[in-house]
């Protein structure tokens, strides 16, 4: 017997409000992989680029916070998975898209675009159809031994960059 047995709204509005959290702060995440993507690699910063960074976030966490997500009943439905998705993928393609230019330059981060890409193909799965085939939710735990992996990776050029 669960602990939410007695409360089932309760047990989803702490699921669904966790939801909320996760996309809030993975975006925010994403965001810090561009920032860490300029430092590493001493690129000079392009207006435009980081622009449409912080407006894809921007637009991202602003389609979180709309009610048609019923965060707080857990059952945001395909549609509104599909919408506040859209600005996180563009996102993450350009994340993508920078470390893969720059893989050859850093040998700890070479597989970043790798990681993340995959964490998006496991991801979209879940974000768009989990709630119809809730099975899809297990694509999760791959996609967190992504982030575990690009999270080391930038560990370790800490750690490195504190030696030298």
């Amino acid at each position: 017997m669960t602990r939410f047995t007695f409360f089932p709204k309760l047990g989803s509005a702490a699921l669904g409000a966790g939801k909320l959290v996760t996309s809030v702060t993975m975006t925010v995440f994403y965001v810090l992989m561009y920032y860490i993507w300029l430092g590493t690699y001493e690129e000079a910063e392009n207006k435009p680029l980081t622009a449409a960074v912080w407006a894809l976030a921007a637009v991202r966490i602003a389609l979180c916070l709309f009610p048609q997500n019923r965060w707080l009943e857990n059952d945001s439905g395909v549609l509104w998975g599909v919408i506040r998705n859209v600005p996180f993928v563009v996102l993450g393609t350009i994340i993508v898209a920078l470390y893969f230019k720059t893989r050859g330059k850093n040998r700890r981060f070479r597989f970043i675009w790798l990681l993340i890409t995959l964490s998006f193909l496991f991801y979209i799965p879940v974000a768009v159809a989990a709630g119809i085939v809730p099975i899809l939710g297990m694509l999760m735990l791959p996609k967190t031994v992504c982030y575990i992996l690009i999270l080391a990776a930038f560990y370790g050029e800490a750690v490195r960059g504190k030696e030298t």
